[in-house]
């Protein structure tokens, strides 16, 4: 097998890795919240009802923002009906999930799940702008960060909730692009919702952060076309404009399920590119960031062969998109993961959908166990030491041929330099059946040791955790991995996720 080689050099440099690159996502749907995150009866519930065992996992899993409640879900979302007493708030129907929302868990409970996973975990609130609009959408910025004196900021008091709850990043709306969306606009009509709610938002507090939604994938008919008239209206309004992608092998090509990246970068590269274009016409001096606030790995034709069932007429909390991650999964995730650090100077939020039991990382049991997904490692692992700088890397590797995506490198990779000069490189190898020797050449780094090599790996690409086996699959240590005057010299396992920390 041929070597696949890059140099490090601390001259040459992407970005700094905001701390919102890490985050995830929250929805009202199927089992996130109730049995996932909120279980009262459940034997290690809180006096609040969080289960105590997924506040474990979350910890450890490194999250930072959470965006919440939807997704979907926000487009019929009534932010009163989760606000105030329990036993007074309203049952609803969810035309998202075609559930029934009994709203137990509500906007105070989230924010106090987020202070229970500690001060890195930060609320990202999306906004109703489906069924609702610019009034409705100042109530609640009034309810939740106004600190006294108003009759909202007294209401969130009289609940029991004295303090503000200092929400500073907002999503107007979600997938508006999307026909599926309740309250589905063109780009036109949702632009202009956009920024007059993003202008009148900015009344109460000018230093609020406000995501415009973008295409809901790059496959989307109207992608680019809706990016450049939405940001057009919104361009000095807004900080970010959205981006949401999910990947699943398609009719059996594991091959290009491997290369997944390949078509996160183009769409990231893509949306960089519409957005400077409107900056550049409207000789604006800012710059767009982007906000990719829902990727992940996800089966989504499994769910589309149960949309329409009966399966789904109504019921509280179904299980609903309750993927099981495979090492092949596992190994994809950690290559999207890459791809995100390598534009970390455009891609500064990030939202894994979702946190527990849909598409999740973490699953749970009712009244039973959680337990880590395959995917929950490279996560967390990313989440850890994926801060600083992210260093230029351009790959020289052996390729392999892929149905959608032509020729593509064996070897997808990344490195972030930490503050203390310590330095870690992410690495995939896509190749499922070969092992990929790797040279990296570090002179200007002055890095002497290997700490670790972790690898993510397994004989059986389909092995999973589940109810029955939760450790079945876990990273290793590799042995062999050196630096040697000034290179780094590894063997990356066929169809592995690689974390090499060198100090």
């Amino acid at each position: 097998m041929q070597t696949a080689r890059f140099t490090l050099d601390p001259a040459f440099k992407i970005g700094q890795v905001d701390p919102r690159l890490f985050g995830s996502f929250v929805e009202h749907l199927g089992r996130c919240v109730y049995t996932g995150i909120f279980e009262p009866d459940h034997p290690t519930a809180d006096e609040d009802g969080i289960r105590q065992d997924v506040l474990a996992l979350v910890r450890e899993l490194g999250v930072t923002a959470i965006r919440y409640p939807g997704g979907n879900f926000v487009s019929g979302y009534k932010w009163e009906d989760s606000v105030g007493p329990r036993a007074e708030r309203p049952r609803r129907l969810d035309l998202a999930w075609r559930s029934t929302e009994t709203n137990r868990f509500g906007l105070s409970e989230y924010i106090g799940f987020l202070r229970k996973v500690g001060p890195q975990a930060e609320p990202m609130m999306a906004l109703n702008l489906g069924t609702r609009g610019v009034a409705e959408a100042l109530e609640l910025q009034e309810y939740a960060n106004h600190p006294s004196g108003t009759a909202l900021a007294d209401l969130r008091a009289a609940h029991g909730d004295k303090d503000p709850f200092g929400i500073k990043l907002w999503c107007l709306g979600n997938e508006m692009d999307g026909p599926w969306q309740t309250g589905h606009k063109t780009a036109a009509e949702y632009g202009r919702l956009a920024a007059e709610t993003a202008r009148a938002m900015r009344q109460i507090d000018p230093k609020v952060e406000l995501v415009a939604c973008g295409s809901s994938s790059q496959s989307m008919p109207t992608f680019a076309e809706w990016e450049a008239t939405v940001l057009a209206e919104t361009y000095e309004l807004v900080d970010y404009i959205s981006l949401h992608a999910y990947y699943q092998p398609e009719n059996g090509d594991i091959d290009s399920f491997l290369a997944s990246a390949v078509d996160m970068e183009s769409f990231i590269e893509n949306v960089v590119a519409t957005a400077d274009h409107i900056g550049a016409r409207l000789k604006s001096k800012k710059k767009i960031n982007l906000s990719f606030d829902e990727w992940n790995v996800w089966y989504i034709s499994d769910w589309h062969e149960i949309e329409n069932s009966d399966a789904r007429d109504w019921a509280e909390a179904p299980r609903l998109l309750e993927d099981n991650y495979s090492v092949t999964d596992a190994v994809v995730f950690g290559s999207l993961l890459i791809a995100l650090l390598r534009h970390a100077d455009r891609v500064t939020v990030a939202c894994l959908a979702q946190l527990v039991n849909v598409i999740a990382p973490i699953m749970t049991e009712p009244g039973g166990p959680a337990w880590r997904q395959t995917t929950f490692f490279p996560f967390a692992q990313a989440a850890r030491y994926g801060r600083g700088e992210v260093l230029d890397v351009r790959v020289d590797s052996p390729t392999y041929p892929t149905e959608k995506y032509g020729e593509t490198d064996l070897l997808h990779a990344t490195a972030v330099r930490a503050e203390d000069g310590s330095v870690t490189v992410f690495a995939v190898n896509r190749s499922r059946t070969e092992s990929l020797p790797l040279e990296v050449a570090l002179g200007a780094l002055n890095l002497t040791s290997v700490v670790e090599h972790s690898a993510l790996a397994d004989a059986d690409p389909d092995a999973r955790n589940t109810l029955a086996e939760p450790e079945r699959v876990a990273p290793h240590t590799v042995e062999g991995t050196a630096l040697t005057d000034g290179t780094l010299s590894a063997v990356l396992e066929p169809l592995s996720w690689n974390v090499i920390r060198l100090a």
